[in-house]
């Protein structure tokens, strides 16, 4: 405010103002005084009666501190990947700020600090004088501990302020204006300051005060200053460096030395003003006997010369591994560690001071990282291609890596015109910060296979990859009983395999044998297996459950995936995914971060047995072949939604598993025909990354076997063919399905047994065979066959042309070794079918042959 000139009345009504909201009757030295005889306990007069009578209790609280997160390099060492705050500060302890910065403060703000009990009497008196008597522009007269004192009323106001209104009253109440509120503010500050100087040391209050203060914009406390203004740290500032900072705390916007233009000040006056100010408080130090005259001629010769580094500002300075700080600060939000509210929850990120050590793998998220920008480009014209990776540790659940191929960005309107950035991380769940998930295809697959084994199930047992339509599903485990639902499922390469093993169909990913797999369990089970294991869509829906949906077309997060995998490779141990390794609070003290929850969610025989399963994948034919490494043993499963839309690889060791997508983020069109580097499609794209992402991790944590698969869900069990013969078919399939086999009715045979009746099987009743093996019937035309002709006695070659010519194409030879047989070709001693049977011409004729040499 200007000088003005004040009238007698004017100065008296200043005067009495003063005194009466003092308490002070009468006299202006005795209201000048006041503290300094309360330090004393000198309270024998009515203006002491009164100023006693303030609250002198001030709880100093924690300031607000910025929060860092940190990942950790192959040695331990931790490496900042971002820092969150309403105010940058870093608080630290006595020995971490140069002599020099605490001789600055002291020598212009408070020369008589160490000597006064709170309050600087000669300048409160001078104050006084000046604003309430004498007139002009209101004088501070502060000590460092009133100063002190403002700062931490002002730091309560934002930490308690619900909006920016209530922060303003409560700034307000807390500042120290002109006129009669302003003297009532002062005189609380001054008796808070005594009640400071009763609790704290000098060095303490001092230190306080450099760790609060303000240093222009959201620069707060000497380290942060230090290392924003020049790159340095508090301990280490020069005599200039100091007294630059110093300076600044005097008109933190007027004086901050970031913006040389200053237009704050309405004139672009540089650093001037700054510059001013500095070397009033180099002339303090020396007045005060803290430096020599040569250091403070030396020191007024160095310009102002910033070197501004800027600090962290949330997840958008953490490069590659921006999507992972981004998950990382959801987690925080969401745990009630943090805070009771999701309001206290953000408040504590940006204000609590935590130190967040989290368990990102520095060296395999880089590789992560550029094994996907070597292949993906961030965009493309003809697709919005979009690829994700995330890695997890088997029995621990803990993140090591998540990378992807697009830039974050919070800017809406950036990522709406450019689609090479983004704020959704693909990795994960809608509810922190993902998408809706993409179709697994295949992938889902791994699911069947480790309820085929929960059922008792082997991986030698034969099922049927023909191509056909399917219906009669079971749904019992989710009360829906049995339905028919018609499902056709074709094979990506359109063959249709015949008989095949489980363990077979894993390797090469056949989709109609997974389905025939299917149609033996209950479909609802087969998703509660996955549930366990941790697979649940990424938009929070329960998962659909119908047939088609056993081949992947629900949408799921590569996290979950790479967490249902880890607890297969974990001897069926699956951990809930955790991103954070220990938090420290500002004081130092561990605050207990968001634990893993470990589940035995499948046997160990069954996990093992399906790992031993899965190991197929990445061997020669496999389809993840190519993706293969050496180092470990390896196990997953590939995926390929319809069309190749998406495209996938989730598997690896037993200590780091890793799921991969490579897809379109918005659009339908394949993968296949998206090229992302000469020769290399979208589709093919995955075996490189893959395999890249695996020798860093294999080289970090490398790898074990998955354990001994269980023997008996590994060999088919034998069981022998029921006879159905002179059944209906309708009968006859459910007598075998009900052992354990699968049915299929091929051509009519002749048969005296009834016209439309079961008249053999193949294999035939009484055969020992796998269990799950195909029996095809045979319907009888109702007309009896031609008899099996008699070729006992005959040399094997006329005995087969004699059953051929009737119609028996179909001979097996077994030879019986004779040393006293003649040389040559040998002699039918015995057939089967007997000669005389009326059999099927397609049944199988075995021929005995005697011979004197079997070999």
């Amino acid at each position: 405010m200007p000088e003005q000139k004040r009238t007698g009345r004017g100065v008296l009504g200043g005067l009495l103002g003063f005194i009466g909201l003092s308490a002070a009757a009468g006299l202006l030295v005795t209201a000048a005084v006041t503290p300094a005889l309360a330090v004393t306990g000198i309270t024998a007069n009515n203006a002491i009666s009164v100023f006693d009578g303030l609250p002198d209790y001030l709880k100093v609280g924690q300031s607000m501190e910025k929060t860092n997160i940190f990942a950790q390099t192959s040695d331990g060492k931790p490496v900042l990947l971002a820092s969150f705050f309403d105010q940058n500060r870093e608080e630290v302890e006595w020995e971490q700020v140069s002599q020099f910065a605490k001789d600055a403060a002291v020598s212009a703000e408070d020369p008589r600090f160490y000597t006064h009990s709170g309050i600087d009497v000669m300048g409160t008196t001078r104050a006084i004088l000046k604003t309430y008597v004498i007139g002009g522009s209101t004088q501070g007269g502060s000590s460092i501990t009133q100063q002190y004192v403002k700062n931490v009323l002002i730091q309560q106001c934002e930490i308690d302020s619900q909006s920016d209104e209530e922060l303003q009253a409560c700034a307000d109440e807390a500042s120290t204006a002109q006129g009669a509120d302003g003297a009532a503010r002062k005189l609380k500050e001054m008796r808070y300051a005594i009640g400071v100087e009763k609790d704290y040391s000098k060095d303490e209050i001092l230190l306080g005060y450099l760790n609060i203060a303000n240093f222009g914009a959201r620069t707060y406390g000497i380290q942060a200053a230090a290392k924003y203004y020049f790159g340095t740290t508090a301990a280490n500032l020069t005599i200039e460096q100091a007294a630059t900072l110093i300076a600044i705390v005097n008109s933190p916007s007027a004086l901050r030395i970031d913006r040389p233009d200053n237009e704050v000040n309405g004139a672009a006056d540089g650093y001037s003003r700054t510059l001013d100010r500095r070397n009033y408080v180099i002339n303090k130090m020396l007045e005060e006997g803290k430096i020599t005259p040569e250091q403070h001629e030396a020191a007024k010769a160095v310009p102002i010369t910033p070197n501004i580094v800027q600090p962290s500002t949330g997840c958008t300075t953490a490069s590659s591994m921006a999507f992972f700080c981004d998950y990382v600060t959801r987690v925080i939000q969401k745990d009630e560690a943090f805070g009771a509210t999701p309001e206290e929850r953000a408040a504590t990120l940006r204000r609590g001071g935590l130190q967040v050590y989290t368990t990102l793998d520095y060296d395999l998220q880089v590789s992560a990282a550029n094994a996907i920008n070597e292949y993906i480009p961030q965009s493309m014209e003809s697709t919005d291609i979009g690829t994700a990776a995330v890695t997890v540790q088997p029995k621990t659940g803990r993140i090591l890596a998540m990378a992807q191929n697009k830039t974050y960005s919070n800017n809406a309107a950036l990522s709406e015109a450019d689609n090479a950035y983004t704020s959704v991380n693909y990795n994960t769940d809608r509810d922190y910060g993902g998408s809706s998930g993409f179709q697994v295809g295949s992938t889902f697959k791994a699911f069947i296979l480790v309820d085929w084994l929960k059922n008792g199930h082997s991986l030698r047992e034969s099922v049927s990859g023909s191509k056909r339509t399917f219906s009669k599903w079971n749904y019992n485990s989710c009360d829906g009983g049995t339905q028919t639902i018609p499902y056709t499922p074709k094979n990506y390469d359109g063959t249709s395999p015949g008989s095949i093993t489980p363990i077979d169909a894993t390797r090469r990913s056949v989709n109609t044998a997974f389905i025939a797999m299917a149609q033996k369990l209950d479909i609802c089970e087969i998703f509660k297996t996955a549930d366990d294991l941790g697979v649940h869509r990424a938009d929070g829906k329960d998962m659909d459950k119908f047939p088609a949906t056993l081949l992947g077309a629900n949408e799921i997060a590569p996290l979950s995936l790479a967490t249902a995998m880890a607890g297969v490779a974990a001897e069926g141990v699956s951990c809930t995914p955790i991103a954070i390794d220990k938090v420290l609070g500002p004081d130092g003290e561990e605050i207990a971060p968001p634990k893993s929850t470990c589940t035995q969610a499948i046997t160990p025989e069954v996990a093992r047995t399906a790992a031993y399963a899965m190991e197929t994948v990445f061997d020669g034919g496999g389809t993840a072949s190519r993706a293969a490494v050496s180092g470990a043993p390896l196990m997953g499963k590939t995926g390929t939604a319809d069309d190749a839309v998406h495209s996938w690889i989730t598997g690896g060791t037993s200590n780091a598993i890793t799921s991969l997508w490579v897809g379109n983020v918005k659009g339908k069109k394949s993968m296949y025909d998206v090229y992302v580097k000469r020769g290399v499609s979208g589709f093919s794209a995955k075996f490189g990354i893959f395999s890249n992402i695996l020798r860093t991790s294999i080289d970090r944590y490398g790898g074990e076997g998955f354990g001994q698969p269980d023997d008996a869900l590994i060999r088919a069990k034998q069981v022998r063919v029921p006879d159905v013969a002179g059944q209906s078919v309708e009968a006859a399939e459910a007598t075998l399905r009900a052992a354990g086999f699968g049915t299929q009715v091929g051509d009519p045979v002749g048969s005296s047994v009834g016209a439309g009746l079961v008249a053999s099987t193949s294999p035939g009743a009484g055969s020992s065979v796998s269990t799950g093996s195909t029996i095809t019937l045979r319907p009888s035309t109702g007309k009896p066959s031609a008899a099996v002709p008699n070729v006992v006695g005959s040399a094997p070659e006329a005995a087969i042309g004699a059953l051929a010519a009737a119609g028996y194409a179909n001979v097996k030879q077994a030879c019986t070794p004779d040393s006293g047989a003649a040389p040559g070709p040998g002699e039918v001693t015995a057939q089967n079918p007997a000669a005389g049977t009326a059999a099927d011409p397609a049944t199988e004729v075995t021929i005995t042959v005697k011979k004197k040499d079997c070999g």
